[in-house]
């Protein structure tokens, strides 16, 4: 809700999913549908961990570090591990990182 109402308070430039956490940019989850259009809108990266996706049957592929491709998830969603990511928001790194 604060990302759609534009009162997170920061500029958001990048989300990355580990564990069942992937599970929420599966195709058609609510959640996932809302953070897809946010992402889309305001030039969010969605990443899921590539071993985790894979896992989960959420991409195809291999881990790092060779690529993974989403499947049957949210439109924008990423597959990666830590140095995708770091390459991905090099061009607009983050000020801080939140762990959940």
């Amino acid at each position: 809700p604060q990302l759609e109402a534009d009162g997170h308070g920061v500029e958001v430039v990048g989300m990355m999913f580990f564990d069942d956490n992937t599970y929420v940019l599966r195709e058609g989850d609510p959640i996932g549908e809302r953070l897809a259009k946010q992402a889309a809108e305001k030039g969010i990266l969605l990443m899921m961990c590539d071993g985790c996706a894979l896992e989960r049957g959420l991409a195809t592929g291999s881990t790092w570090p060779e690529k993974s491709e989403s499947k049957g998830t949210v439109a924008g969603v990423r597959v990666g591990c830590f140095p995708d990511l770091y390459a991905a928001l090099a061009g607009n790194p983050p000020d801080h990182i939140i762990s959940l």
